[in-house]
């Protein structure tokens, strides 16, 4: 799951710091998903993935 976290930020243009705020965490927590130091929790996952979706459609 870390490379998709990754490969998702990354698609959709954001920094770490950008992808983080958006699920109310800090930029070291994403990371530690990202390098598979820790699990991301799937609700923040699916918060993230919702955010990503409802910015690509404005």
């Amino acid at each position: 799951m870390p490379a998709d976290i990754k490969a998702i930020r990354v698609a959709a243009g954001l920094s770490q710091s950008e992808a983080a705020f958006k699920v109310y965490r800090t930029a070291r927590n994403w990371q530690q998903w990202e390098a598979g130091d820790r699990r991301m929790d799937p609700a923040l996952w699916e918060l993230f993935k919702l955010k990503i979706a409802m910015h690509n459609v404005r």
